[in-house]
């Protein structure tokens, strides 16, 4: 399955077209959006609970199984009309003919999901949540000239069929539009591969045992930049907020609000609990991580079962662990990530980073680049926003890696690699289009600027050495 997003005029990007890859990476100048389209992609993410090749997949389900339990709060009339239809579903399902389209659906499903796919009001609500602003207008374009307009797009893809397609536009004198088109020969369903078809004559038990499988989509994490001083003062927070949460308390303070992303955060890490059904391949991961990077374990504390957790950091051959703040700021800053590997992101997942190489060592941005080559090898999509020229040049080397294993070659240096098919790596510029940043075999995936940068600071370093001389 391929996801095309595109935005035009949206914060400070004049221009994206982007597809998304098991690891997407956005570089570029700050300023330049790569957190606002890192920010939509997670709002469209979160907002179609995943993106699959039929969305709202489960809603097909559920809302056939709808009409079948409601059969009492209807006239005789459509109560038949209401059978004839279930009936030519199975019907349709158990035909010679292998294929089973969308536009086989019940009128009722069908006009039903695309009514929602074209609700004018739940993505822009999404959009304001995670951008925390009080109107979708304010994401136009606000630094080119007055009076541009925004607009948003998705269109999802398997092979050379289009599946579905969505669109928002925003203009600052007009409420927001919203199109979307579901393709009435998207497949549904192959019979001839769908054995189980046959054996089933229940509609509602069919789609339901469908969208958790073909249908499902993973969930959607995203670790803001500011996470290494939540994670150190989250407590606080959450107990500031009780405070605030009383009528006394709100009539007192002026409440402000967070972002969507960082709420999302702060909810998880006050929310957190142990999964023992995670992935052990993911787990697998936290555990080279706190290994080769932290040097010590991450643990979760709770004065009672009720009580928030408190996050701790144990080192290697110590009794005592030790609280975020007292930590260092590479600790607090890995360790939302471990405790999201350890037991809550899983294969098909989203993992959203905003620049994982923060408050990190040279060498520890490099082991950082590993992690997230095993976790596209694990299945978890992955997308951050870099500056760090240690973690674009040992991708590159990953890439180089997965390149000799396509030639049968192997290296004796690493078993973490990544295919150049995987990895999508996109160039963020002041004032002009995102482009795309092609996988060379000389230069890897660094922009043209930080080549430059690194010459500029070797020619002036040789100039001051021969004057020095």
């Amino acid at each position: 399955m391929d996801a095309y997003i595109t935005a035009k005029n949206f914060g400070p990007i004049e221009k994206a077209e982007i597809d998304l890859r098991p690891l997407t990476v956005f570089v570029g100048e700050s300023n330049t959006g790569k957190t606002y389209l890192a920010a939509l992609i997670y709002a469209l993410h979160q907002h179609f609970g995943g993106i699959s090749q039929f969305p709202w997949g489960s809603y097909a389900g559920s809302y056939l199984g709808f009409l079948d339990r409601s059969r009492d709060r209807y006239s005789q009339s459509q109560l038949e009309a209401l059978e004839q239809e279930l009936f030519e579903v199975v019907e349709k399902l158990n035909m010679p003919k292998p294929l089973f389209k969308f536009s086989d659906l019940p009128q009722q499903v069908s006009t039903g999901i695309e009514s929602r796919l074209r609700d004018h009001e739940d993505f822009p609500n999404e959009l304001k949540r995670c951008f925390d602003l009080e109107s979708v207008s304010k994401l136009i374009r606000f630094t080119g000239s007055q009076g541009n307009e925004m607009t948003v797009s998705l269109s999802v893809h398997e092979g050379n069929q289009m599946c579905w397609n969505f669109g928002a536009r925003a203009a600052e004198s007009a409420d927001s539009t919203i199109t979307g088109h579901i393709n009435p020969d998207l497949i549904l369903f192959d019979t001839k591969r769908e054995t189980e078809v046959h054996e089933i004559s229940d509609v509602d038990r069919l789609f339901q045992a469908s969208s958790s499988n073909r249908w499902r989509t993973g969930n959607s994490y995203y670790l803001p930049a500011a996470r290494s001083g939540i994670m150190q003062s989250h407590g606080v927070i959450a107990t500031a907020l009780i405070k605030r949460a009383t009528r006394i308390g709100l009539d007192r303070l002026e409440v402000s609000t967070f972002s969507g992303m960082i709420a999302d955060f702060l909810e998880q890490i006050i929310n957190y609990k142990e999964s023992t059904t995670s992935s052990s391949s993911v787990r697998g991961i936290a555990e080279q991580l706190e290994a080769e990077l932290l040097e010590g374990r991450i643990e979760v504390k709770r004065a009672t079962p009720e009580a928030y957790p408190e996050f701790l950091y144990r080192p290697e051959q110590s009794g005592e662990t030790l609280r975020m703040s007292h930590s260092s700021a590479m600790v607090s800053e890995l360790a939302p990530l471990v405790y999201l590997l350890q037991g809550i992101i899983g294969p098909g997942d989203l993992l959203i980073i905003e620049e994982p190489e923060s408050h990190l060592h040279p060498g520890a941005q490099t082991k950082i680049a590993q992690t997230l080559a095993r976790l596209v090898r694990v299945g978890v999509r992955v997308l951050i926003t870099t500056h760090s020229n240690y973690l674009l040049q040992q991708i590159g080397n990953l890439i180089r890696e997965g390149e000799l294993q396509k030639l049968g070659e192997s290296t004796n240096e690493s078993a973490d690699y990544l295919k150049k098919e995987e990895v999508g790596t996109w160039w963020f510029h002041k004032n002009k289009p995102v482009t795309e940043l092609p996988f060379d075999l000389i230069e890897g995936i660094e922009p043209e600027d930080h080549l430059d940068i690194a010459e500029d600071l070797y020619n002036r370093s040789a100039g001051l050495q021969n004057r020095i001389a």
